[in-house]
């Protein structure tokens, strides 16, 4: 019967911290959530403008510039260079490794594109 008692105490005075615990953290929680929310970036123009990312699809005919950009590579870069940064890309983007056969179909056109 004491057991009882004291287990019930115990019960009790858990269930009371826990609740003056939680009843301290919300208002410190919905602060936190705020100030999470105001500082994540907008999807607006701006946000989009200043983004690293070339911004478009692919051109109908392949271009040099389009051909560079893709590579990662100077417009005027020399033939080493190419086939280095198209080696480097297809590790990543080849089909058999899990990349999109169109993307590695684009890496080879600029390669050959940009080696002429």
């Amino acid at each position: 019967m004491a057991s009882g008692v004291i287990l019930a105490g115990l019960g009790l005075a858990t269930l009371g911290f826990g609740a003056r615990f939680v009843l301290r953290t919300i208002p410190n929680l919905g602060k936190k959530m705020a100030d999470a929310v105001n500082g994540m970036p907008r999807l607006d123009g701006k946000a989009l403008a200043n983004s690293k990312y070339y911004k478009g699809g692919f051109e109908p005919k392949m271009t040099k510039r389009e051909a560079s950009l893709i590579l990662n590579v100077s417009p005027n870069a020399n033939s080493q260079k190419v086939k280095a940064a198209y080696k480097r890309m297809m590790l990543v983007n080849h089909p058999d490794r899990g990349g999109s056969p169109y993307i590695s179909s684009k890496l080879s056109e600029a390669k050959d594109l940009l080696d002429k």
